[in-house]
């Protein structure tokens, strides 16, 4: 399916929160299985997330939006603003069978344009820091690592990127 026929859209009707959730499973399966993550070492990676989880994350200031193909949904991008300048990322997933067609940066150009229109300054993002292929694709859209962190109940450690809201330019 062409890139021209897809479309994002929040999603606010909890009905829809299961279809997310799937997306959003099987997006990051392929990160749970090439680093060896599982329910026991990682339990809160995306790979094993609920509709509970994304039922207790909506709030005001948190959106959900979808990347459709027609009417199937094969993106995922949650948008949290943590104040007035700031606003976070997370749970950026496009299916493995709809990558490298440009969605994921149709998600986080979205996502970007969305923030600055809503007065937000700064778009922030955690992502695990030993996934490079990913980390370099965040810094061809602008991304820089501000800080890295272990946590003791995770098996790797978390980078923090941050880009200003200005528009998106792929280099």
């Amino acid at each position: 399916m062409a890139i021209s026929e897809q479309n994002i859209r929040e999603i606010t009707d909890p009905a829809e929160f299961a279809t997310s959730a799937k997306v959003i499973r099987n997006s990051f399966k392929t990160v749970a299985e090439e680093f060896g993550l599982t329910r026991q070492n990682a339990p809160t990676h995306p790979s094993f997330l609920t509709v509970r989880w994304l039922k207790e994350k909506k709030s005001d200031d948190v959106k959900f939006f979808g990347l459709f193909l027609g009417d199937k949904q094969n993106g995922f991008i949650i948008i949290e603003k943590e104040n007035k300048r700031t606003y976070w990322l997370e749970k950026l997933a496009v299916l493995p069978a709809s990558r490298h067609g440009g969605y994921g940066v149709k998600l986080i150009g979205f996502a970007i344009d969305y923030i600055r229109e809503h007065g937000g300054k700064k778009v922030a993002l955690g992502m695990m820091n030993e996934h490079t292929v990913l980390k370099n694709w965040y810094k061809k859209l602008g991304f820089k690592v501000v800080t890295t962190r272990k946590y003791p109940h995770l098996p790797f450690s978390v980078s923090y990127m941050e880009r200003d809201s200005v528009p998106l330019v792929i280099r």
